[in-house]
């Protein structure tokens, strides 16, 4: 058994199911917390949280802070081009979530509104992609995505777009509303540093194996039974 802790790079903020904010003693829950321990373990090792902001999470990996960046990542290509990602461990759709009473249920809806997206993200360039919206980066904080829906309360933006998993619960609240969702089908990953093909071959290993036999769908069916388990052991691999 290896003892040295896999030592897993994310932000500390609420966002459940995905995660919440560490408890005194350091322990998160959430879905990515149970599937990084449940992955870990079958890797003989203990997860350690390095806690970082957004934008900081790669670096952490590349500069040795952290062994992987676990953290709602998703494979995008400028990604990939720092970090080496694992086989997918989640799969996910992307959501706008607006004000109660904003009538919007497509793309060609949003001309002339603001759309906050986290800067640099799969979310913002889909953003980019609606006919005549104004996407509106917001820079990767500890709690960004706080910062968007008090933006969208406010009135500073008219919508903000993030994976369905994060948005959804948002839309139960009486003042918000989810306008529509795409089924873009967002791959996440695991991202090590460059070359580190013996961490990223064995996370792959354990990945298979939680798949394989059913322990990632129970946990995903735990936190958000909303959402159909999109993997198999044989699909959605890099």
């Amino acid at each position: 058994m290896n003892t040295t802790p896999l030592k897993l790079v994310c932000v500390d903020l609420s966002a459940p199911p995905l995660f919440d904010k560490a408890a005194a003693d350091g322990t998160r829950s959430g879905y990515e917390p149970a599937a990084a321990a449940a992955v870990a373990a079958r890797m003989g090792r203990e997860v350690q949280w390095v806690i970082t902001t957004w934008d900081d999470m790669i670096p952490a990996v590349n500069d040795g802070r952290g062994d992987a960046v676990w953290c709602g990542q998703g494979i995008t290509e400028a990604r990939a081009a720092l970090v080496d990602f694992t086989r997918p461990y989640a799969v996910f759709d992307e959501s706008v979530l607006v004000r109660s009473g904003t009538s919007v249920s497509q793309p060609s809806e949003m001309a002339g509104l603001r759309v906050g997206a986290i800067a640099g993200s799969t979310n913002l360039a889909l953003a980019q992609t609606f006919p005549g919206a104004i996407p509106v980066p917001f820079p990767g904080t500890a709690d960004v995505l706080g910062d968007m829906v008090a933006a969208l309360r406010r009135g500073d933006v008219d919508a903000i777009i993030d994976d369905d998993v994060a948005i959804l619960p948002l839309g139960r609240e009486p003042d918000l509303t989810v306008g529509f969702t795409i089924a873009t089908r967002n791959r996440w990953g695991v991202g090590v540093a460059k070359g580190n093909n013996a961490l990223r071959q064995g996370l792959d290993a354990a990945l298979d194996e939680v798949v394989g036999d059913g322990t990632l769908q129970r946990i995903w069916t735990q936190w958000m039974p909303d959402l159909e388990f999109p993997l198999d052991a044989a699909g959605a691999r890099r």
